[in-house]
């Protein structure tokens, strides 16, 4: 069960309209990694969650929170439209669709929400389902969870740094402090299930089905040895359970695949052309007659 307190988390009020960020304030808002992914993938971890103690109680609690920093982020779009100066160009004075378009604004702040936020990403992608990652299984889903955070940062204090308005800073300082949070409790919770298992995911597939002899093996597939200076290329793999190996110009381990002739209706390549390839020889060329 959910409740709304209709009081936000934090401050959201900028000193003037502003609609070119606003349209950019929909990034973290519904794009890949904004406040719209965090929320719903939190919410489906939580509520597929098997274990109903702490971890459970981690993922619907930030959940939560997520969807009170949507709720943030619409009321500040809302606000920045407000009074907007849409037909600030000449040529689009009497038309306020054309000079949003003509200003940087996004004319479906217009046209489609009534100077509104939207559910869509700073071009007007619409969010996408598909974003969110819900596993089951807690360790590979709080790693997702601190990439998405990571991402969802550095989106952040990239706007921070977009924007002079005070209170537009004001509230993009509070959400870049919760991500800092965030990003310290799921990398917490992270640690906390590797101490207790293996660090490959999953952890309860038996080892003695790995091939050992590739399970810690870095190969080197690219031009130059630079690759070889790094902490995966030697001494104890970071799953305590071997060492690894650098191989500097690894050998193909299958053969060359053959493949049979298609069947007539799949109307491929023709079987002779395939047991019988002409040889390479050079072109026959006619002498010029002048």
């Amino acid at each position: 069960m959910f409740y709304h307190v209709k009081e936000l988390q934090y401050h959201a009020k900028p000193e003037r309209p502003d609609p070119l960020f606003a349209r950019k304030l929909q990034e973290i808002l519904g794009g890949q990694f904004g406040e719209m992914t965090v929320a719903m993938q939190y919410l489906f971890q939580g509520l597929n969650t098997r274990e109903h103690g702490k971890y459970r109680d981690l993922l619907m609690d930030t959940a939560t929170e997520e969807f009170a920093h949507i709720e943030m982020l619409a009321t500040m779009i809302a606000r920045l439209l407000e009074n907007a100066p849409i037909g600030d160009q000449e040529v689009a004075a009497q038309d306020p669709v054309v000079g949003a378009i003509l200003s940087g604004m996004n004319p479906q702040h217009v046209i489609v929400s009534g100077l509104g936020a939207l559910p869509s990403d700073s071009n007007g992608y619409r969010w996408r389902a598909d974003f969110i990652i819900s596993s089951g299984n807690l360790l590979a889903d709080f790693r997702s969870n601190l990439e998405k955070e990571s991402h969802g940062r550095l989106q952040t204090v990239r706007l921070f740094e977009e924007t002079t308005d005070p209170g537009v800073k004001d509230m993009l300082q509070f959400l870049i402090s919760r991500d800092t949070m965030h990003q310290n409790q799921w990398y917490a919770a992270i640690c906390e299930l590797e101490s207790k298992s293996n660090i490959v995911v999953p952890s309860t597939f038996p080892p003695q089905c790995d091939k050992p002899e590739f399970s810690h093996t870095f190969f080197n597939l690219s031009r130059g040895e630079q690759s070889a200076a790094g902490r995966w290329a030697h001494g104890p793999s970071m799953d305590s359970t071997g060492y690894f190996r650098y191989v500097a110009n690894p050998r193909p381990y299958g053969d060359p695949p053959v493949l049979p002739p298609a069947p007539c209706y799949a109307h491929d390549t023709p079987p002779d052309a395939l047991r019988n390839p002409e040889p390479n020889v050079e072109p026959h060329i006619e002498p010029h007659l002048g």
